[in-house]
């Protein structure tokens, strides 16, 4: 009974100690907002990068990038951001169809960052064509 309770526990100390050896991965993102301003509804589309760096201990990955709407359009890349390396997450309005009005957009980010889920938005204002 006692050699199964300290193996139990050897066994327990040696997983901890490899998750510890993993490291974490830190996502620090330039902003996490923009605002495009005013443009108009004849040129409705308009584009932003978010620029970040991993400042963590381990290899960073996007799993998933999910906009509030359809009218946004999300691209980043795929493969894993060594510690120290740096990506971007280009986020598309296109405002064509839409009522020329104010609007605030989100993207959520799922990654295996020490924040797990990252938020960020855009907004602006698409005036009426004259």
């Amino acid at each position: 009974m006692i050699k199964k309770i300290v193996a139990t526990i050897v066994l327990l100390m040696t997983s901890v100690a490899f998750v510890l050896a993993q490291g974490t991965a830190k996502i620090q993102f330039e902003k996490t907002s923009h605002n495009f301003g005013a443009f108009p509804e004849t040129a409705p589309k308009v584009t932003y990068k978010f620029k970040f760096k991993n400042v963590g201990n381990a290899p960073l990955v996007i799993h998933q990038a999910i906009a509030s709407c359809g009218c946004v359009m999300v691209q980043y890349g795929k493969e894993p951001v060594k510690p120290g390396g740096e990506g971007e997450v280009t986020v598309n309005y296109d405002g064509t169809g839409k009522f020329p009005e104010h609007f605030r957009k989100t993207v959520t980010l799922r990654t295996n960052a020490e924040n797990e889920i990252i938020r960020l938005v855009i907004e602006g204002d698409m005036t009426p064509a004259k």
